[in-house]
């Protein structure tokens, strides 16, 4: 099922976290993944094929500005219950397969997706050097089965500009992907 996002208020402070990594089971908070130019939260799903798609391109994406000073962090908050795919220890095969070089973390509360207000897979939150969100929402206009190359264009360009002190576009694309998967009351 497809799942359009909301865009959130910009300017909104990033929720502070404590979650496992399901590559070196740490925990880590947003200070330790946070970038001094800033900070890429990205919420993914390993059973999405929005996200499937696009998993390459958060390697690349990751190495790509790192070196320039930004922090990156995944977070999966899909019950694993009803989407075994989606575990813990799927998470580790499924960030070795693709070669995450940034904690791929585990919120498996979903309060942490809630904190952010994240709906879909894949969603991805950028915050500025001062914490501050600039953009929330799409990582290009890539879909499953309709042709175009993923290249990351919406969040390259946001953190582009980020680094080199230009005016930051605030028109928001909103993410769509596959919605989360909450748990049942």
């Amino acid at each position: 099922m497809t799942q359009q996002t909301a865009a959130l208020q910009l300017g909104k402070k990033a929720p502070d976290f404590k979650l496992l990594d399901a590559k070196t089971k740490d925990f880590y908070r947003y200070e330790q993944v946070r970038g001094k130019r800033g900070t890429i939260i990205m919420f993914l799903a390993n059973h999405c094929p929005y996200v499937q798609l696009v998993a390459e391109e958060l390697s690349r994406l990751a190495n790509d500005y790192r070196i320039l000073g930004f922090g990156f962090a995944a977070i999966s908050s899909n019950d694993a219950e009803q989407y075994p795919a989606d575990s813990f220890g799927n998470m580790h095969f499924f960030a070795r397969e693709y070669d995450f070089t940034f904690p791929y973390l585990y919120d498996e509360s979903q309060e942490i997706a809630k904190a952010y207000a994240a709906e879909c897979t894949p969603d991805f939150f950028i915050f500025n050097a001062e914490n501050e969100l600039v953009y929330h929402g799409q990582l290009d206009d890539a879909r499953p089965g309709n042709g175009l190359a993923v290249n990351g264009r919406n969040v390259r360009e946001t953190l582009d500009n980020l680094y080199y002190n230009r005016r930051l576009n605030t028109k928001q694309k909103p993410g769509v992907g596959c919605s989360i998967k909450w748990k049942k009351a």
